[in-house]
């Protein structure tokens, strides 16, 4: 069987897939105190899954409390009222389930994995840790310490993360989105206690989180059991909206930053709108067709025929408010950081005045529907598509518009977009090598 074979029967069996599932499967209820439930009922095996999608990241955080975020991701896990130190852990895999958590800067996400026969001890794990998490002194001291070590190892470990901690710091002047989500380390050795209880008490509130379920479950017994344990819990006042809006920048950047590499590394930013705006589909896909697979542009060109670069990727996220796309490549051997720059941007400078073929938009249409429908192949999947759809679309419908979305996108959107937004004043240039001598 061919390539091109092989790909369109995956295409049509997940084109399937995502036809048996619909929008009007997904049962939704809320409940007094704001507390918002996702449902989507799956009972092809006994198994099932709760997410817990806060409305809390990086970009709620202010200068002196940066990194808060993150903290209560680990914080969560270690005692409330009911259950003390690290019960919940023991508890949830006592009973066959497991878990896990992260943080960005939009939103903190908590995972429970459990068989449907465990659901009740869920259900009390997690409002007992809602309504009354314990911010013991000895266990902050612990998970601070934690912190600051990972930082630590964060940064030395990994030059793309130092790098790229300095261009966003760069790149954005007033927006939150400039910290990273560890945090600064001043800030993490300095939190005081009433700086914890005040950040729990904003953003852990019944009407900051959206709940989704997969799996071998029954909405109206979720409903009741919803009733039984999270209803109690009281809602809070709405945390005050984000209103920093990042001006537009007026000028290129450029940054040099010192460290002992084998070999000079470049990150080049730009500044991207939002994930719910129009151009967004365009730009992802304008970003798989730059550093995608070795068969991407970029790669394509650094790395197999000029052999400037060992390695080069791309990076385009969602985002609550206006975003990055990055580009990052290390230098080969004997090759000056400059050339290397002077190639990412003519490479980008042909699709701006040449566009792209059909044929090349078609195969990153078909890898990205392949990659979106791989998604939604498990109720894991499912309920986190579910979930972040929900954020950054504001509803979880707009996840059934996105195979439409991207086949939309024609060579001219991307031709447009690269135009619009890769521009040299919109960018901002950072490079990692070792210092000169003086």
């Amino acid at each position: 069987m061919t390539k091109l074979k092989s790909l369109l029967l995956l295409l049509l069996c997940a084109s399937s897939l995502m036809a048996m599932t619909k929008a009007e499967d997904i049962q939704t209820f809320t409940l007094d105190n704001g507390m918002k439930f996702l449902i989507l009922e799956d009972h092809s095996i006994p198994n099932a899954n709760m997410y817990f999608f806060y409305r809390v990241g990086s970009r709620n955080e202010v200068p002196g409390i940066t990194g808060l975020s993150h903290f209560f991701e680990h914080m969560m896990f270690n005692g409330a009222k009911k259950y003390g130190p690290k019960q919940f852990d023991r508890v949830m895999e006592a009973n066959g389930g497991s878990n896990n958590a992260y943080t960005s800067e939009d939103m903190t996400v908590y995972t429970d994995f459990f068989p449907t026969s465990a659901m009740p001890v869920i259900f009390d794990l997690e409002a007992d840790r809602i309504g009354n998490l314990a911010l013991a002194d000895s266990m902050v001291e612990s998970e601070r310490g934690v912190i600051l070590s990972e930082r630590t190892t964060y940064l030395n470990n990994s030059n793309w993360v130092n790098l790229n901690e300095q261009v966003i710091s760069v790149a954005f002047m007033a927006h939150p989105y400039r910290w990273s989500v560890i945090g600064y380390e001043s800030d993490i050795k300095n939190w005081q206690k009433q700086d914890l209880q005040n950040y729990f008490n904003t953003y852990y509130a019944p009407n900051n989180v959206v709940v989704v379920m997969s799996g071998d479950l029954n909405t109206q017994q979720i409903k009741k059991m919803a009733q039984d344990y999270f209803a109690a819990i009281p809602a809070r006042p709405a945390p005050r909206p984000i209103h920093t809006v990042e001006p537009e920048q007026l000028g290129e950047k450029r940054l040099w930053v010192k460290k002992d590499v084998t070999s000079p590394n470049i990150m080049i930013a730009w500044h991207t709108p939002e994930t719910s705006h129009p151009d967004y589909y365009a730009m992802d896909l304008l970003n798989s067709i730059l550093g995608e697979g070795n068969s991407s542009r970029l790669y394509s060109a650094l790395v197999d025929s000029l052999q400037l670069a060992v390695a080069v990727e791309t990076s385009y996220s969602m985002s609550i408010d206006p975003g990055l796309l990055f580009i990052y490549a290390i230098c080969n051997q004997d090759v000056h950081e400059d050339s290397l720059e002077h190639t990412v941007y003519t490479v980008i400078d042909k699709i701006i005045k040449n566009g792209i073929a059909e044929k090349e938009l078609q195969k990153v249409k078909n890898r990205k529907l392949v990659d979106f429908y791989h998604q939604m192949e498990t109720i894991d999947g499912m309920s986190n598509t579910i979930g972040t759809y929900e954020l950054y679309f504001k509803d979880y419908k707009f996840l059934f518009n996105a195979p439409e979305e991207y086949n939309k996108i024609t060579v001219a959107d991307i031709q447009r977009v690269a135009g619009k937004y890769l521009r040299k004043d919109n960018r901002t240039v950072g490079f990692l090598k070792p210092g000169e001598e003086e």
